[in-house]
């Protein structure tokens, strides 16, 4: 792993840094850069901007590796008043939402977050969109992909996310590539052991032939990504698979290359963008940070800044 990208990922656990960012002045504009703000009203802002432009969002609520059960409760309730919020303001069509288990119990009941999660699909359904279940750590893959199944049992449409840095994921690219299945493919995020995680170049080798795998099935494959050469030879790929615009989209993160969003869009491409939201930004932002090192110097700047 890139040394930088290892010091991001070890300060994303540090106490003390996270109290420094949180009070340094300057650091509000790299936040604002890549969160839409700590309420569901600022998500929800964030959701009709996006929609303005013909763009759509998926949105997260920040927060994961949840304790107990008041604090997964917490969670569900706020993406239960953040769809009808959707619904209510005529955003369900623009906007469907993001969901760590970690944040809803997975880590010490998995029933209890599988229950969870089928609240806020019933809820979803009902505001007439759509939930993805992301993906955390290796350790937890199994068990979120057990989940998924269950949920698949009723609402098929709950969408799967896969990170092309394990070298388990091209198989599970095709055991999730039937009808219908929605399935979002990024890199990965969280700092894994070589022996389960690709590194570097082998990286977007990996992500290229799981793409193949999705673009060739039946499914509906969601890219997310902001390199520009695996944004152009999705593209190339998919028009090889004879995939018409809208069977397949890209995501790409808030605050992260909107300009190339906004012409992809403009060029008709399906572009969602995931809008994380809520007081616990401090991990999303070192883990964006880690994805690609270059933001570190805006960080930094950021972090002296005295305005």
């Amino acid at each position: 792993m890139d040394p930088l990208r290892s010091l991001i990922l070890a300060a994303a656990g540090n106490d003390s840094i996270r109290r420094l960012v949180a009070t340094t002045p300057g650091s509000r504009d790299v936040v604002r850069r890549f969160v839409a703000g700590e309420t569901i009203g600022d998500a929800v802002t964030a959701v009709r901007g996006l929609a303005a432009d013909g763009r759509y969002a998926t949105l997260d609520y920040l927060g994961e590796d949840t304790t107990d059960a008041d604090q997964a409760e917490h969670t569900v309730r706020t993406y239960l008043e953040l769809l009808d919020r959707l619904h209510g303001e005529g955003l369900s069509a623009r906007a469907e939402v993001s969901v760590k288990l970690s944040a809803v119990g997975q880590a010490f009941d998995e029933k209890l977050a599988l229950d969870n999660a089928y609240r806020i699909c019933a809820a979803a359904e009902q505001c007439h969109t759509t939930v993805t279940l992301d993906m955390e750590d290796h350790t937890t893959t199994d068990s979120t992909l057990g989940i998924l199944a269950e949920l698949r049992r009723t609402w098929p449409w709950v969408g799967a996310v896969l990170q092309s840095y394990l070298r388990r994921t091209e198989d599970d690219a095709k055991a999730l590539a039937g009808p219908d299945s929605r399935v979002r493919l990024c890199k990965g995020a969280y700092a894994e052991p070589p022996e389960v995680a690709h590194d570097g170049a082998d990286v977007d080798l990996a992500y290229v032939r799981c793409a193949n795998v999705l673009l060739e099935g039946d499914g509906y494959p969601m890219f997310a990504t902001h390199d520009p050469r695996l944004v152009s030879i999705v593209g190339e790929r998919a028009r090889w698979y004879g995939r018409k615009q809208g069977s397949y989209e890209y995501q790409m993160l808030y605050g992260v290359r909107p300009d190339e969003q906004r012409r992809l869009a403009a060029d008709g491409d399906t572009v969602r963008v995931y809008v994380p939201f809520g007081e616990q930004w401090y991990g999303y932002l070192m883990r964006r940070l880690a994805e690609r090192p270059a933001n570190t110097a805006f960080f930094l700047r950021a972090l002296v800044s005295r305005s």
